[in-house]
């Protein structure tokens, strides 16, 4: 299968997606957005992630990039790619999709539980997945779950955590995060730790990453359940 990353920053990337699409034999391929890459003919690719970033959706003045990504992400979806959004690649795929991005009532920093939804016990993606588990979180947005999409999860500080929508998953945590990853957002994005009813201090994040092994373990649940619920049209 040929995945495509569309990527935002040097320091977001696959990370886990890349070891578990190598374990797979699958082809990787990326565009580097920060770059000025351009994108790649939709018909070259059978699945999309859209990876995280540090930019919102609405500054398509300032990143007019953002204009082409989200072209090319509603032509994906309509072409039934297999589609994996990750927090702003989540926020992206619902401002195509038609739900709001705002910024959320509060910032997200750290480790915390997310809970599933009635509605995910019914997906073929996520109804294995535990009620409850502790993911890494990055962010101050959030999205509306777009028209017909189905929610799938949520936390404390965010009342929208996960959608599906067909063949299109957004994710608004991090199950992609490795230890590398979490050391490279402090060093890219540090200033973002403030004070906060739901930021946690450098020091206790990495006094939970142990818990990146569970998280890879989910990452590998979704990856694998994608891949073989969506696989066919």
């Amino acid at each position: 299968m040929r995945i495509h990353s569309l990527e935002h920053e040097p320091f977001e990337g696959l990370a886990n997606i890349e070891i578990w699409a190598k374990n797979r034999g699958h082809i990787i391929s990326r565009t580097l957005l920060f770059n000025g890459e351009e994108l790649p003919d939709i018909t070259d690719i059978d699945w999309l992630v859209i990876m995280g970033g540090s930019m919102n959706v609405y500054e398509e003045e300032k990143y007019p990039w953002l204009r082409d990504e989200k072209n090319f992400i509603a032509q994906a979806i309509a072409g039934k790619k297999i589609v994996l959004g990750i927090c702003l690649g989540a926020q992206l795929i619902a401002d195509v999709l038609g739900g709001k991005v705002s910024r959320n009532r509060y910032a997200e920093v750290g480790w915390f539980p997310v809970t599933l939804t009635e509605e995910a016990r019914n997906s073929q993606i996520f109804s294995s997945f535990p009620p409850r588990f502790t993911a890494i979180h990055w962010h101050g947005d959030t999205f509306e779950i777009p028209p017909d999409a189905v929610r799938i999860a949520k936390s404390g500080a965010c009342a929208n955590q996960a959608f599906e929508y067909g063949r299109t998953i957004g994710l608004q945590f991090h199950l992609e995060y490795s230890t590398k990853s979490i050391d490279l957002m402090f060093r890219n994005c540090g200033s973002e730790i403030v004070e906060g009813r739901y930021i946690q201090k450098p020091d206790e994040i990495i006094l939970q990453n142990n818990n990146v092994v569970e998280t890879q373990k989910l990452l590998n649940l979704l990856l694998d359940n994608m891949e073989k619920e969506l696989i066919t049209p």
